[in-house]
């Protein structure tokens, strides 16, 4: 159980003192108290020697005299120490306060009175004198219960902030009601008349009271007189007729008779601002200070409380004092958390709601008829690591999300490491979706390693928690022995955040035959049969089909995560580049995730280490995410590649050959600007005569070709080295790579291209040279003259035919069209003597500005009279 409160006693009356403590006040370090024979004493409540407190079962005084002091060892026996201060001096006691029992006090601060109950009648006494000032307070006559409420309030004709404070009577079915402006007492009374007598008086906020009848609630605006019944759904509320727990509900939302004619008090209590609990018997209505029902179940009451009561965060119930026991419960979830035995206990009291938040929860005191306890509240970071060790992880992220941040060393982290706890109980507990859903909450943003540690190597590599076990047969041996009636214990709590041992859904994932406790009780049902035998023995098979089942649903909801986690570090870290963005274009969120993001490296002000921090994050998830899809979707692999991403080559490598998925991982490589693995890839399955089985769409040159066409000048080393292939299976097309309309093909390096055909295929360095001469108006001298060269050296090599005509033809319309090339040079590669090669002969020495000798050729050597002419214009 929590130990939200510890109770320490601090006036215990003696022996001797017949009275009894009937009401009390505390305010400041004072703590006034009314007894039944109308005296009043005041105290001074000094401070605990020990800031630890006590443990919250050792409620009880130690001794009947409060000035004793025993300090309790840890091994719970009692040892004597120095004496210790008092925890109370008692100052001063008016035996004639009044004249029968004090039965209520309370205090108008600002006004220095102090207002007491008795006799039916409410006074008014000097705080610091005790002196009256009206006694009784006309027109209180057989009053029941009074409420005082201080609040600032401007002033709707100045706009001025006032301290307004109001007391409210009730007197039978009468409501009277005075105010303060400041400290002075307003001579007029208001009186509101109710349908029954009213038992309970609630401030709900400065003007709006909540009055409890037998009938059910109102709520009361002070300032109009209006009076509105609050109705509920449920069994606490509703249309006339319902039916609540035990009794009827009224019209007015919380009617009850019990047997015998019972009609128990009904209670109220100002929770946290603008909230209201009410509740008669066990029945209980959440509702907002303008008496709308809220929907909120009821709280699981055991028994019908005595009294109600809010000590931040806290709802509070004392049992009857036959029970003398406080209950603490989460207003949020409404759990029992803890529960404090103080004998005889009858009442609490609570300080004005108005105390600021410093003090919340630090201040409120039990009184039984003999003791008073002041409750000491354990400091917040110590309760809710309670919780977290006992394994309360909802109620520790509740008490958390109430609590105010100044109120804890680091709200925000603690929150999310108890949310991450959570997300791997969920985990374990199969709950994936969920689990998932947690990691990836904007307030959580877990850390891949954190989560990936939840999966096996197939998933996380090295970042796997998981140990896999090598099965045996002496390990087979023990699991049937526990199989026979011996449960696993249960994993404690505190293993949540460790996944690395191999418990839960990480065990039974990775093969355990060993079998769960519900698996386990029913064996041991039955044990001793050679049925059973049998069935443990064909479990294996029906354990590793779930496994994998558990496995993929578990991968499919890690694939979330994952793609959320990569859109927060996206914020921070551009995947083209690997670069930082500017921090000046950070939001909060993107800083969040500089934080969130990474678990291992504390947040560096160096931006370098920052970025290789980022990008290894980067690299986890995206691997991560590769793995995922390859175990669930491996069609989706290929759209990871299609973006820029941080995969790890190696492992994308492995997974896609294992599962024969050579286009993707050719995809990938060109994303990664790996294109010498990718062309190797493709040269070793298009190069064959035969395609292959594992990837017969990669056969033949087509795919090798479109790659090389894609890459940029500046790989020109690795366009040569893998086109040559290409080029031998298939020139045609082969010399796509080089003549390709395209920005790539034209921006190419012209020599190495060159000198890379020649040693190839003379045609092809041809075809290369006409291309950037004819086409792209390359002016270049060395690559005219050596298209002369290549057209003179393969018409001699060829044999006369079409094709030789052709290339001939070139040659001459080459030598007629260009002005780059050195005549001299062609002058002296042209045989003098072919007459094929007359034609040539006659176009360079016509260039050079010998016509008469070009025209000799063309009139006595070719006898061609009619290109003679042409010659010669």
């Amino acid at each position: 159980m929590l130990s939200a409160f510890t109770a320490r006693p601090i006036i215990e009356l003696k022996q001797r003192d017949k009275s009894k403590i009937e009401s009390i006040l505390a305010y400041g370090d004072r703590l006034l108290v009314g007894l039944n024979t109308g005296s009043l004493r005041i105290y001074r409540v000094n401070e605990p020697p020990d800031p630890e407190p006590k443990s919250a079962t050792s409620t009880q005084p130690d001794t009947e005299d409060s000035s004793s002091a025993v300090a309790v060892s840890q091994n719970g026996q009692a040892a004597a120490n120095a004496p210790a201060p008092k925890p109370t001096d008692l100052l001063r006691e008016i035996e004639k306060f009044s004249s029968r029992s004090i039965e209520q006090l309370a205090v108008i601060k600002e006004a220095n009175t102090l207002v007491s109950l008795s006799n039916y009648n409410v006074s008014l006494h000097d705080l610091q004198t005790f002196e009256p000032i009206q006694t009784p307070l006309t027109r209180t006559k057989n009053a029941s219960t009074f409420a005082v409420t201080s609040n600032i309030v401007k002033d709707p004709a100045t706009g001025i902030p006032e301290i307004i404070s109001r007391l409210a009577v009730s007197v039978k079915r009468r409501l009277l009601l005075w105010s303060w402006h400041e400290s002075e007492l307003s001579p007029d009374v208001t009186e509101i008349v109710l349908a029954e007598s009213i038992r309970s008086l609630t401030w709900a906020n400065a003007t709006k009271l909540v009055c409890g009848m037998n009938s059910g609630y109102v709520i009361v605006d002070v300032e109009t007189g209006s009076v509105e019944d609050i109705v509920g759904p449920g069994a606490i509320g509703g249309a006339a007729g319902g039916q609540g727990r035990f009794g009827a509900v009224s019209a007015a939302g919380m009617g009850y008779m019990g047997l015998g004619g019972y009609m128990p008090k009904p209670l109220s209590a100002r929770l946290a601002e603008g909230e209201l609990l009410l509740a008669k018997d066990i029945n209980t209505l959440f509702i907002n200070d303008e008496g709308k029902a809220q929907e909120k179940r009821q709280i699981p009451w055991q028994a019908a409380p005595d009294s109600i009561g809010y000590s931040y965060p806290y709802i509070l119930a004392l049992q009857p004092p036959a029970k003398g026991s406080l209950e603490v419960r989460n207003p949020d979830t409404l759990s029992l958390l803890q529960t404090i035995h103080l004998p005889g206990a009858a009442a609490l009291h609570f300080p004005p709601p108005t105390v600021s938040l410093a003090h919340a929860g630090k201040g409120f005191h039990v009184l039984s008829d003999r003791v008073i306890w002041k409750m000491d509240a354990t400091d917040y970071d110590s309760q809710v690591e309670e919780l977290v060790k006992s394994g309360k992880l909802d109620e520790a992220i509740s008490i958390l999300s109430m609590l105010e941040d100044a109120l804890l060393k680091n709200k925000t982290e603690t929150l999310r490491e108890i949310k991450m706890q959570k997300a791997e109980l969920l985990f374990l507990q199969k709950k994936y979706r969920e689990s998932m859903d947690l990691f990836n909450e904007d307030d959580v943003n877990a850390p891949p390693e954190r989560v990936l540690k939840l999966f096996p190597r197939i998933i996380s590599g090295e970042l796997s928690g998981i140990e896999e076990e090598k099965h045996d047969d002496s390990e087979q041996e023990s699991v049937n022995g526990k199989a026979n009636g011996e449960q696993r214990p249960k994993p404690e709590v505190a293993e949540v955040a460790s996944p690395v041992r191999n418990t839960g859904f990480a065990k039974y994932l990775m093969g355990n035959r060993k079998l769960n406790p519900e698996t386990a009780s029913i064996a041991s049902s039955k044990k001793g049969t050679d049925d059973d035998a049998a069935s443990i023995k064909a479990k294996p098979q029906d354990d590793h089909a779930q496994q994998e089942k558990d496995l993929m649903a578990a991968v499919l909801e890690l694939n979330s995560y994952l793609a959320g986690a990569r859109a927060r570090l996206q914020r921070v870290l551009d995947p083209v580049t690997g670069k930082l963005k500017p921090r000046k274009l950070h939001s909060n969120s993107a800083e969040d995730a500089f934080k969130t993001l990474l678990l291992t490296h504390p947040l560096s002000d160096d931006e370098s280490q920052l970025e290789r921090d980022l990008q290894s994050t980067f690299k986890t998830i995206d691997t991560a995410l590769f793995r995922a899809y390859m175990h669930s979707r491996p069609t989706l692999a290929s759209s990871l590649f299609r973006i820029p991403n941080f995969c790890d080559p190696d492992v994308v490598n492995e997974r896609l050959v294992e599962h024969n998925r050579f286009n993707e991982l050719v995809d990938f490589f060109y994303g990664k600007k790996l294109h010498r693995q990718a062309l190797g890839l493709l040269r070793k399955f298009g190069s064959p005569e035969e395609p292959d089985e594992a990837a017969p769409t990669l056969h033949g040159p087509q795919r090798t070709v479109m790659y090389l066409q894609g890459l940029p000048p500046e790989m020109i080393d690795v366009i040569l080295e893998f086109s040559e292939w290409t080029l031998r299976r298939d020139p045609e097309l082969g010399m796509e790579v080089f003549l390709a309309d395209s920005e790539n093909a034209e921006t190419l390096p012209r020599e190495r291209v060159v000198a890379f055909l020649d040693g190839i295929d003379i045609g092809l360095e041809i075809r290369y040279l006409e291309h950037v001469i004819n086409e792209l108006d390359d002016m270049t001298p060395d690559f005219h003259n050596r298209l002369v060269e290549l057209f003179v050296r393969q018409l001699g090599e060829k044999e006369r035919g079409a094709e030789w005509d052709a290339l001939m033809e070139g040659l001459v319309k080459f030598l007629k069209e260009s002005k780059q090339y050195s005549l001299g040079k062609a002058r002296a590669l042209i045989p003098k003597d072919d007459p094929p090669f007359y034609e040539a002969q006659a176009v360079v020495l016509s260039n050079m500005g010998q016509h008469r000798q070009a025209l000799m050729i063309y009139v006595f050597k070719m006898k061609d009279y009619a290109k003679a002419e042409e010659g010669q214009e």
